[in-house]
């Protein structure tokens, strides 16, 4: 097998033949697009920090929802803006509130389209902080409590999956068996298993208005230099009856999404989050770099380091190329 006897080369001469010997592909199924909806009707409000994104009114919503599903994207992950906050996050689980109205309007426009709901406080709390606060502090339990209120209210208006955010313990727990009690065992929980305090996720927590108003949320979210720890937290959530774990951000922690594909046979969601976006986008739009080519590299790495689930706001945009290339 040494050279000159063995030339790799030889089939990477055309595109036929690096298609037939290629060991990972991305496909349209594979992706998840994610949609901030907000209250009041015909609102298509651009996102700043991430172009071509938008704070969405459930109408709009859903007319993207039926797009991307069009496109051939199987599912969306709804993030709700309230009409109002408080110290708890109330509106979370309001049955008519902004996500619930939204699951109900895309289900009945796709109703095989999986609906995957973003089950955290962040967005709902006045404080910024993903649960209850005492003294200061995020009350873990007591934030439990509201959990699970909220992705039965979720759950009630037709989410297929629900995917708790907040890093707390027990979190997985708490959502199973508040389900399973009220009925809803079909209904899959997503968790964010290693979830980690990253910078990545500016744009998101502008789109969202969600940046904490004081503090940050580094005494949950993970710090950035752990590993193992991700390992014992996926283990934790697997153990609690999680059916997709997730590693994110995605493209700063593939070496943790390998390490927990090696580790754990299970479906692996990784969130390529909206910093990862902004970045590309904010290249391209200068020139520095080939967009196309860029954002089918960075998804096609997620997938090679052992993710099967991605979640990205590049999906119809990744769609529409994989469409072409067929």
């Amino acid at each position: 097998m040494n050279y000159p006897d063995y030339r790799p080369r030889r089939m990477r001469r055309t595109e036929a033949l690096r298609r037939m010997v290629r060991e990972t592909r991305l496909s349209v199924d594979d992706f998840v697009y994610p949609l901030f909806c907000v209250p009041g009707t015909g609102v298509e409000k651009p996102i700043g920090s991430m172009p071509g994104q938008y704070n969405l009114s459930v109408d709009k919503a859903t007319d993207m929802a039926a797009r991307v599903h069009d496109l051939g994207v199987p599912s969306v992950i709804l993030f709700g803006i309230p009409e109002k906050k408080d110290a708890v996050g109330s509106e979370a689980w309001k049955d008519t509130g902004v996500v619930q109205n939204a699951i109900r309007s895309i289900k009945k426009r796709c109703p095989d389209m999986v609906v995957m709901v973003d089950a955290c406080f962040c967005e709902y709390t006045d404080h910024g902080h993903c649960g209850v606060l005492r003294e200061g502090e995020l009350d873990n339990d007591a934030s439990l409590e509201n959990l699970a209120r909220t992705v039965v209210s979720y759950a009630r208006a037709g989410g297929d999956v629900v995917a708790p955010s907040g890093m707390l313990d027990g979190f997985v727990g708490a959502c199973r068996e508040s389900l399973d009690e009220d009925g809803f065992e079909q209904v899959a929980v997503m968790a964010y298993s290693a979830k980690y305090a990253s910078g990545y996720y500016g744009p998101f927590r502008e789109a969202v208005e969600s940046a904490p108003q004081h503090g940050d949320r580094r005494g949950y979210q993970m710090d950035p230099g752990n590993v193992a720890e991700a390992l014992r937290e996926v283990a934790m959530d697997v153990a609690e009856g999680a059916d997709i774990v997730m590693v994110k951000p995605a493209l700063a922690y593939l070496d943790v999404v390998r390490a927990v594909a090696d580790e754990i046979n299970m479906p692996i969601a990784a969130y390529n989050v909206s910093g990862e976006y902004a970045m590309i986008e904010a290249a391209a739009a200068n020139g520095w770099i080939d967009k196309e080519r860029v954002v089918m590299e960075t998804l096609l790495g997620m997938r090679r380091a052992g993710a099967d689930i991605i979640i990205t706001y590049h999906a119809p945009y990744a769609a529409k190329l994989l469409q072409q290339r067929r």
